[in-house]
């Protein structure tokens, strides 16, 4: 185990260069952004894992979506397993610069660590699968395949691809490494992604404005309806309202509560909502946000009856809820209301399913090794309110492969915000980490064949 950090110890200098590389190419893959950095950003980690090691790698080229680059190495012989290892090398937008304490694109040293947008989600942890490669030159202990994705951020046709190409993505175990601990210094695993979806709903009065001293008291007031109905969704305590919507109580780590106003930003004097223990409000159970909102704005807001409203809803559920079912449920919720005798037109929008990882098996065994050996401390599981769509695309394409969540991401690390980092010793912590789950992972594969006992996860 001494032996295992300290090689990667040696090879931090290097993979800390190699993140600053790529954490200072703007590989945003989203529409109005050039698509010359995010084909750079492909360029330079095909040159990585070559530089690694690894000979065989393929482009995947689907239309609408930038290109996924595919990597293989065999097993060393029969008696090991195959790991599948996932990351992205795009980014978010950088958002409101402005906010940002130094450019966004370049990489800039903090307190034991680096900030740029994109540099933790998931460039890290791109640079943590290359950093296992190197530590045993290109030759694990076990089968690996390798996918970086060019298009996460936005969403890409990739998410539903792996099915219709099975054998490609077979394997034994995946670790998705696109998260990370639930704060720095505490191993984590993610066990649960909650499922997503969207309802708009929508409401017509009158044909046009009409004056509110006049017509205001008897003319049907469009926001107001819509707010009536909106105010339905949940109920006195900020718990959500509508039935048929699955919530368990929650069994794993979670936030402190002043953990969680500071990441959330939560003003002093402000409560949280809802009710039960923090991580059944953002993961075991539903959230239904607005996140959208037509209607006349403040500034220039005319004296007059509002003709017509429109909202947003994002819907979060539990991992194992039907996606279509928990829509299903708002959108009867919605469609059953007529505010003050006026009918909603409700439409549904997208939907993504969640998932839950299955536990006790033997990827998740080693993990739990190789977390608590990599941070010298008893590892937690959680689950996440955000959505990983291509998590299930995997899993149906190898639907008896363990799929294991971990990485070198943590929840203070300002993902998708201003200022977003990475600390050297999350990112050093996690290859010490999948240096050990390969080995435990390949030392309990081969004596489960030897003995014949085999399990089925």
């Amino acid at each position: 185990m001494e032996d295992r950090a300290a090689k990667v110890d040696a090879l931090m200098d290097g993979l800390r260069a190699d993140l600053v590389r790529l954490a200072a190419i703007p590989s945003v893959a989203f529409p109005g952004f050039p698509a010359e950095p995010v084909q750079e950003a492909h360029e330079l980690l095909v040159g990585l894992l070559r530089g690694a090691g690894v000979e065989h790698i393929e482009r995947i080229d689907l239309p609408g979506t930038a290109p996924v680059i595919f990597a293989e190495i065999p097993p060393p012989n029969p008696d090991v397993p195959t790991v599948l290892l996932y990351s992205h090398y795009d980014v978010q937008p950088p958002g409101d610069e402005e906010l940002w304490h130094s450019s966004p694109f370049e990489p800039t040293a903090v307190e034991g660590g680096l900030r740029a947008r994109g540099i933790a989600d998931d460039k890290s942890n791109v640079i943590a699968h290359l950093g296992m490669l190197r530590a045993y030159e290109g030759r694990p202990p076990v089968g690996v395949k390798i996918v970086f994705e060019g298009q996460e951020e936005y969403g890409s046709p990739f998410d539903t691809y792996p099915p219709t190409d099975a054998d490609r993505f077979a394997c034994d175990a995946m670790v998705i490494a696109d998260l990370g601990n639930l704060r720095p210094g505490t191993p984590t695993l993610t066990t649960g992604l909650r499922g997503a979806a969207e309802v708009f709903v929508e409401v017509r009065t009158l044909e046009e404005p009409r004056h509110s001293g006049e017509f205001g008291g008897a003319a049907p007031d469009a926001l107001l309806v819509l707010l009536k109905a909106l105010a339905t969704l949940h109920d006195v305590h900020g718990d959500v309202a509508v039935e048929g919507l699955r919530r368990e109580e929650w069994g794993g780590a979670t936030y402190t509560e002043e953990e969680f106003r500071e990441l959330a930003g939560v003003r002093d004097g402000v409560p949280l909502v809802g009710t039960g223990s923090l991580g059944e409000r953002l993961w075991s159970g539903p959230a239904i946000t607005v996140i959208g909102l037509d209607a006349p704005g403040v500034d220039h807001a005319a004296s007059a009856v509002v003709p017509y409203a429109r909202a947003k809803l994002n819907l979060r559920f539990h991992p194992l809820q039907d996606p279509h079912e928990a829509q299903a449920r708002l959108v009867d919720h919605l469609n059953s209301l007529t505010p003050f005798g006026v009918p909603l037109t409700v439409t549904p929008g997208d939907t993504g399913p969640g998932y839950e990882a299955a536990t006790g098996g033997p990827a998740y065994r080693a993990a739990l090794a190789a977390l608590k050996e990599a941070w010298g401390a008893e590892p937690s599981y959680v689950a996440t309110g955000g959505s990983i769509p291509l998590v299930n695309g995997l899993a149906r394409a190898a639907p008896n492969a363990e799929v294991l969540l971990f990485g070198a991401q943590d929840s203070m690390c300002n993902l998708h915000a201003p200022n977003e980092r990475v600390l050297f010793s999350e990112l050093r912590n996690t290859v010490v980490a999948m240096c050990a789950f390969v080995e435990r992972y390949a030392a309990d594969f081969r004596s489960r064949g030897q003995d014949g006992a085999a399990e089925v996860v």
